[in-house]
């Protein structure tokens, strides 16, 4: 009878610890510093969904915004977060990268102008200046939007105002901004009494895209650790959407310099953007936004979806 106790206690243990042993690295690069973005990252990671998937998952903010992608594509780094139009333009690069899940399903991106500022319709910009952060993609955009309104970018000047949007509109340095996000520009501009109106490229002819994915290196997609990420990444979703005021208590909670009033707003406007199925996405709209890139001149060519997107089974 001792035996056996001793057989049951051991057994007892080994099924007890089996999850504390079984937990498995994964390193996910951050596109930019921890922002409400990055909300069901850290809310997964506070609440043990990571941990209940058997994941021990490492958050990296980058110093570089540009490097995640390619230290992924590189196999520095297991997972990257990073945007749908830069995976068609790195893709069609030759870069070995695959879409695995989707952070953020809408657009963030928006053309935003001083609200009692002169310019109350796109066409109004012609003559005018706008300013960028990233040439190419943004260009694109913005010469679409024009071109809905009998513009082009030669009728506007084009100032690269080094990520600097918010501030360069309101010193009164150009009179529009192209690549703001509208959860942080528009609210950035409210905070400090000089509010902005933005135009929505979805809504000016641009076809709508995912802007925030996971990206992992192509001959890795089917990583039996990644589908379990993106999971507990849907499940802490969930707990965001109908727990909004304890899911914020969680974000904050080893970071008190995310509790700032830009930081609460911003949180209020991406909740409703964020994906409710990480995993999945719309092929014939991938389809669609790589025909407008090939259009824009962007891209060579437009790929089988298959070659840069994925649905984990």
């Amino acid at each position: 009878m001792r035996f056996l106790s001793t057989i049951a206690a051991t057994l007892a243990f080994l099924f007890t610890a089996s999850p504390l042993m079984a937990q498995e690295k994964l390193t996910v690069l951050l596109d930019w510093f921890v922002n409400p973005d990055h909300a069901p990252f850290v809310v997964a990671q506070e609440k043990g969904f990571f941990r209940a998937a058997g994941l021990e998952v490492e958050l990296i903010a980058p110093a570089d915004p540009s490097l995640p992608p390619k230290l992924v594509a590189a196999g520095k780094a297991d997972l990257a977060v990073s945007y749908q139009p830069q995976l068609h333009v790195q893709v069609g690069q030759g870069m070995p990268l695959i879409r695995i899940g989707t952070l953020v399903s809408t657009p963030l991106n928006s053309l935003v102008v001083l609200r009692d500022g002169p310019i109350k319709k796109i066409a109004d910009l012609k003559g005018k200046k706008v300013g960028f952060s990233v040439g190419g993609f943004e260009d694109a955009l913005l010469q679409s939007m024009l071109a809905k309104h009998g513009l082009t970018l030669k009728d506007v000047e084009l100032i690269n105002v080094n990520f600097s949007l918010s501030p360069a509109l309101i010193a009164g340095k150009v009179d529009a901004v192209i690549g703001a996000f509208r959860n942080f520009e528009l609210n950035q501009m409210d905070i400090i009494k000089r509010p902005g109106r933005a135009f929505f490229p979805e809504e000016e002819g641009v076809p709508a895209y995912d802007e925030l994915i996971v990206v992992a290196k192509k001959d890795k997609a089917y990583d039996p650790r990644y589908r379990r990420f993106l999971d507990a990444v849907g499940n802490a979703v969930t707990f965001l959407i109908n727990h909004p005021d304890d899911a914020w208590k969680l974000f904050i909670k080893n970071n008190k310099k995310l509790d700032n009033e830009l930081n609460r707003r911003a949180w209020r406007d991406t909740l409703s953007r964020l994906a409710l199925r990480p995993v999945a996405f719309d092929k014939v709209r991938y389809q669609r936004f790589a025909a407008f890139l090939k259009k824009q001149g962007l891209i060579k060519k437009v790929l089988p979806v298959s070659d840069y997107a994925v649905e984990l089974p």
